[in-house]
């Protein structure tokens, strides 16, 4: 069987190849890190291959996502990016269920879904034909919670964010395997962490 996959190029297939387009994405790190520049730089790259939906459940449309999206250009792909206000998950199966909606669907982050392993597995199991990409909070190394780490072993592509730095744990691997978010912010913290 022949699958649809995503045409990365670049930096985008050196870390990932050319994933399936359809599936779960499950991508975890602590806070100040890059997780969400990773997010914005990866949706706007997803932009170019259909419709991208990022359901902003932690940080709604607050001042600070605003700027996060002025600061990565998101103006350039607002015909085929749409940011929801922290969208109910029943509410957004609906939205996916109908023609002609988003290809991609990233919900950010998982803490605020509150969806148990059986939630989580029947949201995904209604949407066969969707890219889901869900964020998490990261406890260590590890995704915060159970219930997110039980995700996360469920899903085709896991990628952990640490030190400015998004590397693939799962199916898909390009020759590289990892995409740097902001390069300075890498070296400084890579730098320090390879002299220790």
């Amino acid at each position: 069987m022949k699958k649809k996959t995503i045409p990365f190029t670049g930096a985008w297939a050196d870390a990932f190849g050319n994933p399936e387009r359809k599936g779960v994405w499950f991508v975890w790190g602590q806070s100040g890190n890059g997780k969400t520049s990773f997010m914005m730089q990866l949706s706007k790259e997803l932009c170019k291959f259909g419709k991208v939906a990022y359901n902003s459940l932690e940080q709604g449309v607050s001042l600070s996502m605003q700027q996060t999206l002025a600061q990565h250009g998101m103006i350039d792909v607002n015909r085929r990016f749409v940011l929801l206000n922290r969208e109910p998950i029943a509410e957004l199966s609906e939205r996916l269920a109908k023609p002609k909606s988003a290809d991609f669907v990233i919900i950010d982050s998982f803490q605020y879904t509150q969806m148990g392993i059986r939630e989580y597995m029947d949201f995904v199991g209604r949407h066969p034909n969707k890219l889901i990409i869900f964020v998490s909070q990261a406890d260590g190394r590890n995704p915060d919670g159970r219930t997110a780490r039980k995700a996360m072993f469920d899903a085709d592509q896991k990628i952990f964010v640490e030190g400015f730095r998004a590397m693939s744990k799962g199916r898909f691997f390009g020759p590289v395997g990892s995409y740097t978010v902001w390069e300075e912010g890498a070296e400084r913290y890579w730098g320090r962490k390879a002299d220790r």
